[in-house]
């Protein structure tokens, strides 16, 4: 499967967000438990197609990002990645995905001179940076409370 590199251009349009979010709701109704749906097209060449349920729930989670304005971008568990493509994913510079990974905390292999980030290992870093982003958080909070600032 070709991963396209580029982000979206824009985000969703004020009529997009709209559709979005009711397709959004009636789509999470529908869906409150496990269910392939069947898609009609309504024009003249009208074809009925059946989607997997986990494809539906997935559908339904892009319809409530598209709501909230968000831009999404679909991507296969196992894509790689550029290390630009990966500071760009978590809004960082390239010179620092390239120390993360030299240290050992990003998983990546070298093609030629190259290096490919899998995507999986990006969404396991982005998991493990946030944990313990919220380990420092407690733990400032904790001595807040211990020195009275709160």
């Amino acid at each position: 499967m070709r991963v396209d590199p580029q982000l979206p251009e824009s985000p969703p349009t004020e009529v997009e967000m709209r559709q979005a979010q009711e397709s959004s709701r009636a789509l999470s109704r529908i869906l409150s438990k496990p269910r392939s749906l069947r898609l009609t097209t309504d024009d003249d060449d009208s074809i009925t197609l059946e989607i997997p349920a986990a494809a539906a729930q997935l559908l339904a989670r892009l319809l409530a990002e598209m709501a909230s304005g968000n831009t999404v971008t679909l991507m296969p568990i196992h894509a790689e990645l550029t290390t630009q493509r990966v500071a760009d994913l978590l809004g960082v510079s390239r010179p620092f995905v390239v120390k993360e990974i030299e240290a050992g905390r990003l998983p990546a292999r070298k093609v030629g001179t190259h290096r490919r980030v899998l995507f999986k290992d990006l969404a396991a870093y982005r998991r493990r940076s946030e944990r313990g982003r919220q380990a420092a958080l407690d733990e400032l909070a904790e001595l807040d409370q211990e020195l009275g600032l709160i």
